[in-house]
């Protein structure tokens, strides 16, 4: 569903985004007003390539995954967890090519989309905002890095402790963004399998590091984990 709302409300929301964070407020507002806003229902699914080469997308809240599938055997990894504040695809806004990516979201979704065009064309126009990408982009190599890292050298537990402790949030010390999920999700988020991620969460929770009831996943004892990751270093690395 799209929605065409001045954007001024949205100033204070996305504070915090790296593509306009250190722009003053007449460019938040001169870059803002290419969009418009959009809701996805939870579980809906992108898969046309074209609409990600032709819309660019700032996310308000939600979750929706970005993930690939392979072809032969159907078997799905999920390459990143976007939410509040990320952007999609930037990829296509940068290199002008279509990328073979899908997203799904994860819950109701609030977005905001501007024809991908007219984000080129604001650039060109105000090319120092280019280095304004530059944080994000560096961040999103950064957690794909350490994505590839886990799955070629680290055993499946190990990866599931890094995931663990990648979303703990360091004030209040409570998982968040991936407390919901099921452990599909889970095991899509470290190329295993949703047996196998059960087996190891039970494990975690017989041990006294997580709480776990049908629909959420709570950190029941931090130090205990950070415990487990330590002995994995020393065992695995």
């Amino acid at each position: 569903m799209r929605k065409k709302k001045p954007l001024g409300r949205y100033l204070l929301k996305l504070k915090d985004c790296a593509l306009i964070k250190n722009m003053d407020d007449p460019m938040k507002e001169s870059f803002l007003s290419l969009f418009h806003e959009e809701i996805w229902p939870k579980s809906t699914c992108i898969l046309s390539h074209e609409k990600l080469s032709f819309h660019f997308y700032i996310i308000l809240s939600g979750r929706i995954k970005m993930y690939q599938v392979d072809d032969l055997n159907g078997k799905e990894v999920t390459l990143f967890l976007l939410t509040k504040c990320d952007v999609f695809d930037l990829y296509c806004l940068l290199d002008g090519h279509q990328h073979t990516v899908y997203y799904e979201c994860l819950d109701k979704a609030k977005v905001i989309a501007a024809p991908m065009e007219d984000i080129r064309n604001w650039l060109n126009e105000h090319p120092e905002n280019y280095k304004q990408i530059l944080p994000y982009a560096g961040r999103q190599l950064r957690m794909l890095e350490n994505f590839v890292s886990d799955i070629t050298f680290a055993d499946i537990s190990t990866r599931l402790l890094n995931l663990l402790v990648r979303n703990i949030n360091e004030e209040s010390k409570n998982l968040e963004l991936i407390n919901d999920l099921s452990n599909k999700e889970i095991a899509n988020l470290i190329g295993s399998t949703r047996a196998v991620v059960n087996r190891h969460l039970q494990e975690l929770k017989k041990n006294g590091s997580l709480k776990i009831s049908r629909k959420s996943m709570e950190i029941n004892n931090l130090k205990t984990l950070i415990n487990l990751m330590a002995d994995k270093k020393k065992y695995n690395y």
